[in-house]
């Protein structure tokens, strides 16, 4: 499999911008977002992507302003299709402003009905029931 040995080659020689989100997405594993990097979907290789909610997350450089332009329309298409949305954003924005970024990617992840809003499992160890005050969008339906 050509594109699984090029997605393990990619993860070896991730950029500066790579590393960083990485590094905050692993951050967000406990509230239930499991990101893989580089990893493949179809006959594409997804910089990151968190198969159970559907969210890819790309890193742009420079050249995806203009030689890969096209292929990225094709491409971002083709996931879409499959069901996963696509967040992409530029290397610079990662390095400058990870928090925006995270924040970007935290908010489209609740919007992901996969999205685990409570990691504590159910029902609680301490037993009990709701919490008193809890409002209606803190409930799961």
């Amino acid at each position: 499999m050509r594109t699984r040995g090029q997605a393990q080659s990619l993860r070896r020689q991730p950029t500066d911008a790579e590393k960083k989100l990485w590094y905050l997405l692993r951050s967000l594993k406990p509230l239930g977002l499991h990101f893989r990097r580089q990893t493949p979907i179809g006959s594409y290789i997804a910089d990151f992507a968190w198969l159970a909610g559907k969210l890819v997350v790309e890193l742009d450089g420079s050249q995806h302003a203009t030689e890969r332009k096209a292929y990225d329309v094709k491409r971002t298409a083709w996931l879409e299709s499959q069901g996963y949305r696509v967040l992409r954003f530029w290397n610079n924005e990662v390095l400058k402003s990870p928090t925006s970024v995270g924040e970007a990617i935290l908010s489209a992840a609740r919007e992901s009905s996969a999205l685990v809003k409570d990691p504590t499992p159910n029902p609680s160890p301490q037993g009990g029931g709701e919490q008193a005050g809890a409002s209606r969008e803190d409930v799961t339906p």
